[in-house]
């Protein structure tokens, strides 16, 4: 019988999530994160085919995080188990500036994985293959099979999506534009956030911004703007997608959650400004509770929230 790979792949980091319960509590619920890890999942929640490129340590934390994605029906056939390393962990506190990220990630499993490690028949066999900075900047190792994944599935007719999630605390900004530049090179779908783009590309207007990711090679543009929606756009139309009014209480995981609903409906046959529409309210959904992963809505949900508000 034939092997059924998944339609969309993501490559990166998953962690554990320690967020805290109420500002200034000493309490922290345990959860998961890990922005690829948000993606995948946010785009299994709709009803895509989704699988985990990525390696976890043989640890409690990493069987935990073996159980949330085969919870949620996402493959983990390639997800590697490094008995030499950690899987990474995060805290997440909340306070009158927002959230802040606290992070032991240093010498993960994650930033061991290599390019021989890769599942180059399923990226051969996939619609899309998804990457962020994150996966580029959590370690040489990881970098290399970054670009040996886009590569290979390029090379094969996969659609290649790269949220920019810049984390200074990675990497330099130099060192960070000039990688991510060399992935944008070969990217189709761009998810770029405001504060990362900015500092990425010097620009601060939108129609700049889009114009800097577009030269560099990318045909679909998503700009995410928050509360405001995003701003698409393709080589011959651009507009702003409008957002949903909703009570948000935690914005952790939002632009992931937009991420993984925009490639889920890309890959469903959505125009790219259907799919922002749509994933400008999984996105709203997912600011009502706490925590990156527990709040990203389902399918239904989401339809309801367009519906209402159409």
């Amino acid at each position: 019988m034939a092997t059924r790979f998944p339609e969309i792949l993501a490559l990166g980091e998953a962690m554990i999530e320690f967020n805290q319960s109420r500002p200034g509590q000493p309490e922290y619920l345990q959860g998961f994160g890990g922005d690829t890890s948000n993606f995948c999942i946010a785009a299994a929640r709709q009803g895509a085919s989704t699988g985990f490129v990525s390696a976890v340590g043989d640890d409690q934390f990493g069987r935990l995080l073996g159980d949330l994605w085969r919870g949620e029906g996402v493959d983990t056939t390639y997800v590697r188990v490094d008995r030499g390393a950690p899987t990474g962990v995060y805290f997440v506190s909340h306070g009158a500036d927002g959230h802040q990220f606290d992070y032991l990630r240093a010498g993960s499993a994650a930033s061991r994985y290599a390019p021989q490690d890769l599942p180059r028949d399923a990226l051969a066999a996939a619609k899309a293959v998804h990457l962020s900075g994150i996966s580029l900047a959590i370690g040489t190792p990881a970098c290399d099979a970054a670009f040996a994944a886009i590569e290979h599935a390029r090379a094969h007719g996969a659609k290649v999506s790269f949220d920019t999630n810049l984390r200074l605390k990675l990497w330099p900004l130099p060192r960070a534009r000039a990688v991510m530049r060399e992935a944008l090179r070969q990217t189709d779908i761009c998810l770029p956030s405001w504060d990362d783009v900015t500092a990425i590309t010097g620009a601060d207007d939108r129609d700049a911004i889009v114009d800097a990711m577009l030269e560099l090679g990318p045909q679909v543009v998503a700009l995410k703007l928050g509360k405001d929606g995003s701003y698409v756009a393709t080589p011959n139309e651009r507009r702003v997608v409008p957002g949903f009014s909703v009570a948000a209480v935690d914005a952790t995981g939002a632009g992931d959650c937009f991420g993984g609903a925009f490639v889920a409906r890309i890959v469903a046959g959505d125009d790219p400004f259907e799919a922002a529409r749509y994933s400008n309210a999984a996105a709203a959904l997912s600011t009502l509770g706490y925590g990156a992963v527990a709040p990203i809505p389902r399918k239904d949900a989401v339809e309801r929230l367009m519906r209402g508000a159409a």
